[in-house]
């Protein structure tokens, strides 16, 4: 059935792959800076950084899909999802797209709920991603998942409303 609606997506590279971002999810593209070091039993927070006053957590994104990925981290993309608001470390941002639901196509079932769906984009195949996904801290990817021992107590907290308080 087709459906005209459009979205625009965030175009952005981890390593030689291409991911998007819904552009309604995206607040704004920093230059990366290095994140401040917190301690953290989930291997994928990299730290924390000050945004014009507010402490943010912020992600390697690659880590948190479960890449191994030796690209330079050139750029971090706020992204808010719901009340969370962090940043994920990515090689660099390509472009913004308008794309309709019948240039989406579901994901098969890979185990990854940060994935959304995958966009055909002339010969290209750019993976959207989920940003309630990328916040949810027990929806690790299927590798970290047997290495996490976060508490209950923990792990029912807003993954960035969780760091933000332990880096305050």
């Amino acid at each position: 059935m087709p459906n005209d609606s459009t979205m625009q997506l965030v175009v952005f590279s981890l390593g030689d792959e291409e991911y998007a971002l819904p552009i309604t999810h995206v607040q704004e593209i920093i230059r990366y800076t290095e994140p401040r070091g917190v301690a953290s039993q989930t291997p994928w927070v990299k730290g924390v950084i000050s945004l014009r006053g507010k402490i943010v957590p912020v992600y390697d994104l690659a880590s948190r899909l479960n890449l191994s990925v030796d690209a330079v981290a050139s750029k971090i993309v706020m992204v808010e999802s719901g009340d969370d608001m962090a940043g994920v470390i990515v090689g660099d941002v390509e472009e913004v797209l308008t794309l309709t639901q019948d240039d989406l196509d579901e994901v098969p079932a890979a185990g990854a709920a940060c994935i959304q769906a995958i966009a055909k984009v002339g010969d290209r195949l750019v993976v959207l991603l989920d940003p309630a996904g990328i916040f949810a801290a027990d929806t690790v990817a299927p590798h970290a998942a047997t290495t996490s021992s976060r508490s209950n107590a923990t792990a029912s907290a807003p993954a960035g409303e969780s760091l933000a308080k332990a880096a305050a």
